[in-house]
């Protein structure tokens, strides 16, 4: 293939966000045709883009035959019937993220991939570019820290308003978003979990708050428990509802413990094994000696762009995807495994059952559903999507 055409499905912040750059991918790709159920708006992109062709319909633009891979940013729960239609019909898929509401969809997607394996289906995880992630993903992986012991993650700095949740009547609804903190501002973390460890975990515990600080229907507060079969455990916190926010990754092992914060990486290495010092050690009360590193990471290209440059190289080369479609399983079956503990109160186990979370979600909407109680302008929609990149 020598130009992948891309059709954007969805014209909201991200869908324009992507319709921009999409022609700077040239010779490799370029946009293709763009997709919204908004005639005023579908036009204004097309007439911005060249006139590329406007479809009022996913089906109508997947029909079409101007498109060679799509990229979906419509709401979340049209992502799985929108991506199966477009891998049935020989198109390749992006998702914005979550690839789904519910693990059951994001599954679906996959089975339609499995039956449809010449397809590329990626996720964008851009997150995963980030070379202080890339960094520490290296460093585990070569296993500088040794076996893992511990990852707790404090990311509360999501602070939202009153207002932001009732800039849009669909926002913090189970049957328009599908669920709060855990669905809208947390799939990147939850994706670079398993990404950065190589591991799931295989039991989930927490507690979580539906509208503790804010009058809405969904969760806005979360503190979760993971437990892994080699032991390690792990902490995930996170809130709208806290100002100053913290976002503090550690990640400890038996040679030491990094963390990732402020944009930097700060590495206590310990100059012996942890588990030596601490079964062979005469001293009762033993100081591990650690000496403290700053890592450097090289300043490279990052970002949704260059997610989508992997995945037209993958179409057009075979080459690996930085964020295949199957993981976007993990990240929902770590978020809604999170919320059905958090809020049951009761252990989840993993691999997570999606017909009991089908039906505890359908339970919460109908317990919860028409509790938001605010209204504001729109006003505060548009910041939205540059206050989700942040990555450390």
């Amino acid at each position: 293939m020598d130009t992948v055409r891309f059709g954007v499905v969805g014209l909201g912040n991200m869908g324009r966000f992507h319709a921009d750059y999409m022609n700077s991918l040239q010779p490799a790709a370029r946009l293709g045709g763009v997709c919204d159920v908004d005639e005023k708006r579908r036009k204004e992109i097309s007439d911005k883009h060249g006139g590329v062709p406007a479809f009022g319909t996913y089906q109508e633009l997947i029909d079409s035959g101007a498109v060679d891979a799509i990229l979906i940013a419509t709401p979340h729960y049209q992502h799985p019937e929108i991506a199966e239609m477009a891998m049935n019909k020989g198109l390749h898929v992006l998702c914005e993220k979550p690839a789904a509401v519910t693990v059951n969809g994001a599954r679906r997607m996959n089975d339609a991939h499995a039956r449809n394996p010449k397809v590329q289906f990626g996720m964008m995880f851009q997150m995963r570019t980030a070379p202080i992630y890339q960094k520490l993903k290296s460093l585990i992986a070569e296993g500088e820290l040794g076996e893992l012991a511990r990852l707790t993650w404090i990311v509360t700095d999501w602070f939202r308003t009153w207002s932001y949740y009732g800039s849009g009547g669909w926002r913090a609804t189970w049957k328009g978003e599908g669920g709060g903190v855990l669905i809208n501002q947390c799939p990147h973390n939850l994706d670079l979990i398993p990404w950065l460890t190589g591991m799931m975990p295989t039991r989930v515990t927490g507690i979580a708050h539906i509208g503790k600080t804010h009058p809405i229907e969904v969760e806005d507060d979360v503190t979760a428990i993971m437990e892994y079969d080699n032991g390690m455990m792990g902490h995930f916190i996170t809130t709208t509802g806290e100002a100053p926010g913290t976002n503090r990754l550690e990640i400890a092992g038996d040679r030491g413990k990094i963390v990732a914060e402020n944009g930097k990486l700060k590495f206590s290495r310990t100059r012996k094994s942890v588990k030596e010092a601490r079964e062979t050690s005469p001293n009762s009360f033993e100081q591990v000696e650690a000496w403290e590193i700053d890592i450097p990471f090289k300043s490279e290209p990052e970002g949704h762009k260059v997610i989508t440059e992997n995945f037209v190289a993958a179409i057009r080369e075979g080459k690996p995807l930085i964020a295949p479609g199957e993981d976007g399983v993990k990240q929902l079956e770590l978020g809604n495994a999170m919320l059905m503990a958090g809020l049951s109160r009761q252990a989840v186990e993993l691999p997570l059952n999606g017909v009991k979370y089908d039906a505890f979600i359908h339970e919460l909407d109908k317990k919860y559903g028409g509790r938001k109680k605010i209204a504001a302008p729109a006003s505060g929609a548009a910041s939205d999507m540059a206050a989700s990149f942040k990555s450390s």
